[in-house]
């Protein structure tokens, strides 16, 4: 009789996570279909990216220098910082706002009165977030390999580190933009207060200049945030080691972006569990 009950609650469990993957998918297909009918959101999810692209790799043309004479065009520097940057803003700071808005809009508090899974709810979102970024990704690459001369690594153990850097940073990015929703008191203030935090991690994170050159108390404010991680783990992928000996203290450092992306995605996913409201403060 025991084991024909935990026999059956076992199987009730599968059939539940089974359907839960299969409504989150179901809402990421809705996700993706509302995205790309905004032309507003598409326009500044990957035009603006790729426009960061072409005026900073046009304006800053020169290379940088490291020893013996050695050197790295800027626009092979500058790609990896802006595919992390990216993704940045397609997780973070994309699921922030809109998540607040829609919270705002009371869609959250009809979908918790519906059978909708909450689960399949974030999934949705985080899936629209992992496509887009690829998306995204894609085109930042092409555009560098094409237009700039950026060289792309032929050796896949380089591109698998590419791959754990880049999944990490979704999911460290998307959780922590659910968390963050908590600190946003209505839609209206979402662009206000989501903006500001990503744009400063973006300067002080080595982004858009090259790290070594960030004064020192920045760059611990910006070792405590994916971002700075993300950029180092990428730019492993598409730059020489003696770049890591002027702005990373000699080496990369891999396992230490492992670990902090690793650490966020797990305190993000609990800060999600603990801080996130289905409706606005004060609201029944």
């Amino acid at each position: 009789m025991t084991a024909n009950t935990g026999a059956t609650r076992a199987s009730r469990s599968e059939g539940s996570v089974g359907l839960t993957l299969r409504l989150g998918m179901g809402r990421a297909g809705l996700e993706l279909r509302q995205f790309y009918r905004s032309p507003e959101l598409v326009f500044f999810t990957f035009l603006l990216p790729v426009l960061f692209v072409v005026i900073f790799s046009t304006v800053f043309s020169d290379e940088i220098e490291g020893p013996a004479g050695a050197r790295v065009p800027f626009p092979q520097y500058f790609l990896a910082g802006m595919i992390a940057a990216g993704v940045v803003s397609t997780t973070f700071t994309s699921l922030a706002t809109t998540i607040s808005i829609e919270r705002s809009e009371g869609l959250l508090k009809r979908l918790a009165g519906t059978p909708l899974p909450r689960a399949s709810y974030f999934m949705g979102k985080i899936v629209l977030a992992a496509v887009t970024s690829a998306i995204q990704a894609a085109i930042i690459l092409a555009i560098g390999a094409a237009l700039y001369d950026v060289t792309l690594p032929t050796d896949p153990a380089l591109w698998a580190v590419f791959a754990w850097v880049f999944v990490l940073g979704i999911a460290s990015c998307s959780l922590l933009g659910i968390a963050y929703t908590r600190l946003i008191p209505e839609g209206s203030m979402a662009n206000a207060i989501v903006q500001p935090p990503y744009l400063t991690l973006q300067f002080i994170s080595g982004v858009f200049f090259p790290y070594d050159q960030i004064p020192l108390g920045l760059k611990f404010v910006a070792s405590l945030f994916p971002l700075k991680w993300m950029v180092q783990g990428m730019r492993y992928v598409f730059l020489p080691d003696w770049v890591a000996v002027n702005d990373y203290g000699g080496e990369w450092h891999l396992e230490r972006v492992a670990a902090v992306l690793v650490a966020w995605t797990v305190g993000a996913f609990v800060l999600s569990l603990l801080f996130f409201r289905w409706q606005e403060k004060g609201e029944r």
